[in-house]
């Protein structure tokens, strides 16, 4: 087992992963609007099937600020959610929940990351969550800071040198993809 996975070996891990970028294809100045733009990244579904057997619980944290501009809503988001949820338990996996941000960036939302409102809203709902055992995954300096304000061990999923650059030090581990991620975790 990699330091990774025996990091984790112990019951009661929580596992946070952003969506865009990191679970399905970014839309290049746009926003996944509706299922059928929903793609996701090669590799994922077998990550989450790995990951259902690793942690307690999976959460999806991800700012939508496409509601907050009027490009959709929040019936549309569900949507998209629902169907990304029922491919992953159809590949095995799960995800407990999904939690996101409708606001603009601009806004000082408290729930935007990197601001912590998702998290502890996923706390208040599960209070067996502890974020010392807790892994935020993302491919954002914006994900890095929302994992570290929280104490939770931070994963960057990028290959982008720039992004690597802007998040530096800051994530615990780097991953090109969340597959990798994944079976070094099952290592």
């Amino acid at each position: 087992m990699g330091s990774l996975g025996k990091l984790i070996s112990e019951k009661g891990w929580t596992l946070f992963l952003d969506r865009d970028g990191v679970i399905n294809t970014r839309l290049p100045a746009d926003y996944v609007k509706a299922p059928e733009q929903f793609e996701f990244n090669p590799g994922v579904l077998e990550a989450m099937e790995i990951f259902s057997g690793l942690f307690s619980h999976v959460f999806v944290v991800t700012n939508q600020q496409g509601i907050g501009r009027g490009l959709m809503t929040n019936q549309d988001l569900n949507r998209v959610h629902e169907h990304m949820i029922s491919m992953v338990n159809k590949a095995g996996g799960k995800i407990d929940k999904v939690y996101y941000s409708p606001d603009l960036s601009n806004k000082g939302s408290f729930t935007r990351k990197p601001a912590v409102g998702m998290g502890l809203k996923a706390r208040k709902e599960f209070p067996e969550i502890r974020f010392k055992k807790s892994i935020m995954v993302g491919d954002t300096f914006s994900d890095m800071l929302f994992g570290r304000r929280l104490d939770m061990i931070d994963v960057l999923i990028t290959t982008d040198p720039v992004e690597i650059s802007v998040c530096g030090e800051m994530p615990d581990y780097l991953f090109p993809d969340l597959i990798s991620f994944a079976k070094e975790l099952k290592r």
